[in-house]
């Protein structure tokens, strides 16, 4: 199965975590990257391995560069993967192992979030099918982020993804704040009708921060992971104030304008 499958990953400054994914996919005869001009070491990183192909595009949405990648890529199976995605010899071993089923075009993964590279007991990332046939697949925007489209059934792979992201925390800010104003203008732009009951509690505004808060810390154990769960669920509570304060702003700007 390894040989028919190509990772494809995006990347824009990300020296701090590509070279630990990729040590983990010599296995692959091509890596696809698309590139968003990285002014870090990543580019330098990147060409000191023979098999990784870059393309450098100019970001504008996730689902727009996701797509180009997969047009640049030739096998039939894709293994779609952020630059913090660390592919262990368990799921490697497993995705090897599958047997071809013509029924079944995708494979979910599920993931262990990990700080300095210590995974924690929970998380609130939601599986995402990182495995799928290319020309069964494309993507579309959904808030900040983007969501697979896949024709046929799917799967769940029954090893987890290592997100172990290490860039420094101002640029997780920086990131943060880009992400939340997007997600700020899909939550106000969409009906309450069909919002989910957690994006619902967002768009108040006030409860959501305390809400994952205890969510990471008593839900998902983080309370039990030391320092480590304590990190994160500070960090998960700084996003949404974040994005509380986009929408308090928005929603100031919009009532302003009528």
């Amino acid at each position: 199965m390894l040989e028919e499958i190509t990772p494809l990953i995006l990347t824009y400054n990300e020296a701090p975590n590509i070279g630990r994914t990729l040590q983990h996919l010599t296995w692959a005869k091509t890596i696809i990257v698309i590139d968003s001009y990285s002014t870090d070491e990543t580019l330098e990183i990147l060409s000191s391995h023979p098999q990784v192909k870059v393309f450098p595009r100019k970001f504008d949405t996730h689902a727009q560069q996701w797509n180009f990648g997969l047009a640049q890529v030739v096998s039939q199976w894709v293994l779609s993967l952020d630059a913090d995605y660390i592919i262990r010899d368990e799921l490697t071993a497993e995705i090897a192992a599958l047997q071809v089923d013509e029924q079944v075009n995708g494979y979910f993964a599920r993931f262990k979030y990990c700080i300095e590279g210590k995974p924690l007991r929970g998380t609130i990332l939601p599986p995402r099918q990182v495995l799928f046939r290319k020309d069964t697949a494309i993507y579309i925007d959904d808030g900040h982020t983007q969501l697979l489209q896949l024709t046929g059934k799917s799967a769940m792979l029954s090893n987890h993804i290592h997100h172990d992201d290490r860039k420094p925390l101002s640029r997780w800010l920086w990131a943060q704040d880009r992400y939340m104003v997007i997600e700020s203008k899909k939550l106000l732009e969409t009906h309450d009708n069909e919002l989910s009951l957690g994006d619902r509690i967002r768009k108040q505004k006030v409860l959501a921060p305390f809400i994952i808060l205890l969510y990471c810390l008593i839900l998902k154990g983080g309370i039990w992971d030391g320092w480590t769960g304590w990190y994160y669920a500070f960090q998960r509570m700084l996003a949404e104030i974040l994005l509380s304060i986009r929408l308090i702003e928005l929603e100031k700007l919009h009532n302003q304008q009528e």
